[in-house]
């Protein structure tokens, strides 16, 4: 329910900065925002996630009276986020498209097992303890296929001694066997719908839903961030996932009378990732399941996709960033950000380097998502081979981050120049002609946490930011 003054404080737990924003909900308006330090509990000197909310939200109140009493809505990625295992079978497929349907939940893939390969049934033991995961996707087989697959996985977990949380999403006929196999080894667990229900076909929702669940029950509380029952009562998801939340929004819209802004990609440069959403209604004729075309692609692909680059990134991932983009003359400056994640340019020379690191993060992540198209000879004759998601056709291109928020003026224009245009080089199924606009209020993640309770405000806000401009154009 609504606050009685119609606000609600949007809150991001970063895995850096704790991030507010105060939506007037009437007018669909971000009207104060804010920032702190994310406070992770230190075992030595005490701490709690809530103090660097409870900053933020002191610091709104001083201009905003209403912050005190607003509705509070907020998702997470403190303390290393949502991280995901995917277990499957053949490696090319289930455990593929179980990547993808990972990643399309806002979680980090740490580890994609597959039970195909040969290694001892004492890898599995070895992958969960060394990666750590928050939530085990178990995937294989297809309805009506081979439904062994999927219960040698649940066996192999329970032989692992794995007691965490499991979204079994693997062939439906086999949802029964290993649910009993999963509650026997103790393991709380989550049925969905297979992800690949049929060969050529990828059905992430399902299972997108179930990962947000066991997030919200399981992984909230257990990374023991907060003392308070606070924190995990205002959660309402992980951080990626909200995001792509209010992409979808944006792009789709509420209704006939309020439509979206149409295909749409937004570029998210941070200092370890660079991660890439894409909303785009797909054409038939390039869907091979449609009967149209040829892919190089094993997993179908799907209108909602989320891609994140790990190896790219302004401070953590900046020396892989140079290297992957051929640019040794920037190494020194890239191995200082690396070492200094929190460093800021001093000067226009500094300032520049950090747009030249970006450009390569965001042309690298971009050309990684959409893939490329070439005409190839088949036994059909000469047809167009595609890879990836074609972008060649969005409508809108949103840039987001801090270099790009916080960024000289067109800097917009510098970073992402290089990924958008009707003649770029290599087949690439880059944006051709999008209207180019910069998130410098971090509106997406508000839009996401509002789109449920608050649909209208959401769609408001999201329309402010489609129909934005860039300073000086």
């Amino acid at each position: 329910m609504a606050s009685p003054d119609h606000t609600a404080l949007c809150v991001d737990f970063g895995s850096t900065f704790t991030k507010a924003s105060l939506v007037d909900l009437d007018e669909g308006r971000i009207v104060a925002s804010a920032s702190h330090p994310t406070t992770i509990p230190d075992p030595v000197v005490g701490g709690d996630v809530l103090d660097g909310y409870a900053a933020c939200r002191a610091a709104l109140q001083s201009r905003d009276p209403r912050a005190g009493s607003a509705e509070v809505l907020a998702c997470s990625s403190a303390g290393g986020g949502l991280r995901i295992a995917v277990v499957g079978n053949e490696e090319l497929v289930t455990a593929e498209a179980g990547r993808r349907v990972a990643l399309s939940s806002g979680g980090k893939v740490v580890a994609v097992h597959s039970l195909a390969s040969r290694v001892p049934e004492s890898a599995l033991e070895r992958t969960l303890r060394h990666t750590a995961p928050d939530v085990v996707l178990l995937t294989g087989g297809t309805d009506g296929g081979n439904a062994e697959s999927v219960v040698s996985g649940a066996r192999g977990l329970v032989a692992a001694g794995w007691a965490g949380p499991v979204v079994v999403a693997g062939s439906r006929d086999a949802r029964d066997e290993v649910g009993a196999l999963l509650a026997d080894g103790g393991a709380p667990y989550v049925l969905a719908e297979n992800v690949v229900p049929r060969i050529g076909v990828l059905a992430p929702e399902s299972a997108r839903a179930a990962i947000r669940e066991m997030f919200l029950a399981h992984v909230i509380g257990g990374k023991h961030l907060s003392a308070s029952d606070d924190f995990q009562a205002m959660v309402r998801g992980a951080t990626p996932d909200v995001v792509l939340t209010g992409v979808e929004l944006l792009a789709r819209g509420l209704d006939d009378d309020r439509p979206g802004a149409g295909d749409v990609a937004v570029v998210d440069v941070g200092g370890a990732t660079t991660d890439v959403h894409s909303v785009v209604s797909l054409d038939p004729e390039t869907v091979p399941d449609a009967g149209g075309g040829l892919s190089r692609e094993v997993v179908a692909v799907t209108p909602v996709t989320r891609t994140v680059e790990g190896d790219l990134g302004m401070r953590w991932s900046a020396l892989s960033t140079v290297e992957a983009a051929g640019l040794s003359d920037l190494a020194a400056e890239a191995s200082r950000r690396k070492d200094q994640p929190g460093y800021l340019p001093e000067d226009d020379r500094q300032a520049e380097i950090d747009e030249q690191i970006a450009r390569a993060a965001v042309g690298l992540a971009l050309r990684r998502h959409a893939g490329r198209s070439r005409v190839v000879v088949s036994p059909e004759g000469r047809v167009v081979e595609r890879s990836g998601k074609d972008l060649r056709e969005i409508d809108l291109l949103i840039g987001s981050g801090g270099v790009l928020r916080n960024g000289r003026p067109g800097v917009a224009d510098r970073v992402l120049g290089g990924s958008v245009g009707p003649d770029l080089e290599g087949g690439w199924q880059l944006p051709r002609a999008p209207r180019v606009v910069v998130d410098h209020d971090y509106a997406l993640c508000a839009i996401g946490l509002l789109a449920g309770p608050h649909p209208r405000a959401a769609y408001d806000l999201s329309r402010r930011l489609a129909e934005s401009h860039l300073p000086g154009k």
